[in-house]
């Protein structure tokens, strides 16, 4: 690995670690020439993910791009950039382990909307307005009407799990 500060094509490792959830290795390294550290990233090599926009034109998949418009309608909202950058790599997770090279924006969106209501219900109606290009305030309505729909059901079969109630005291008690 050449030294960004000397050229020099010698280094040594220092220490190697996972990042990423697991999908790069970042390496600590330092220069055998000049003594200077520096850190580098190794990723698989992967095929280009295509997004078939709205319009059929077509551009390669970014994570960032994803990511950025999360934090745009997350803000000034109580969630955090690592949930966000979380749900980023679980929908691109999802999307390769389909094998597909092309997915439609929709679909993208769609999948982040779905993990997005389980993070905070304002940040997923500021997406779903971006996404869904809402028309008017009853459209708009009517998603949140949907979405408290939703809430309400899940809430209630969460309410009928019986719970099992745990043993009291210790085993010689009992």
């Amino acid at each position: 690995m050449r030294c960004p500060y000397c050229e020099h094509e010698e280094s040594k490792v220092l220490d190697s670690r996972p990042v990423e959830d697991g999908a790069a290795i970042r390496r600590r390294r330092e220069c055998l020439h000049c003594g200077r550290r520096f850190t580098t990233y190794e990723r698989v090599d992967r095929v280009p993910l295509m997004v078939v926009k709205r319009d059929g034109r077509r551009e390669p998949f970014t994570g960032e791009k994803v990511l950025a418009g999360l934090v745009k309608a997350a803000g000034k909202r109580p969630v955090s950039i690592d949930a966000l950058e979380a749900l980023v790599l679980e929908v691109e997770r999802e999307i390769r382990n389909r094998g597909e090279r092309e997915i439609p924006s929709l679909e993208i969106g769609e999948m982040v909307m779905e993990r997005l209501r389980h993070l905070d219900d304002v940040a997923y109606v500021r997406f779903a307005s971006e996404h869904r290009r809402f028309e008017d305030v009853d459209t708009l309505v009517e998603e949140i009407e949907t979405l408290k729909a939703r809430k309400a059901r899940e809430a209630a079969g969460r309410a009928q799990v019986p719970l099992i109630p745990l043993p009291t005291g210790t085993p010689e008690q009992e």
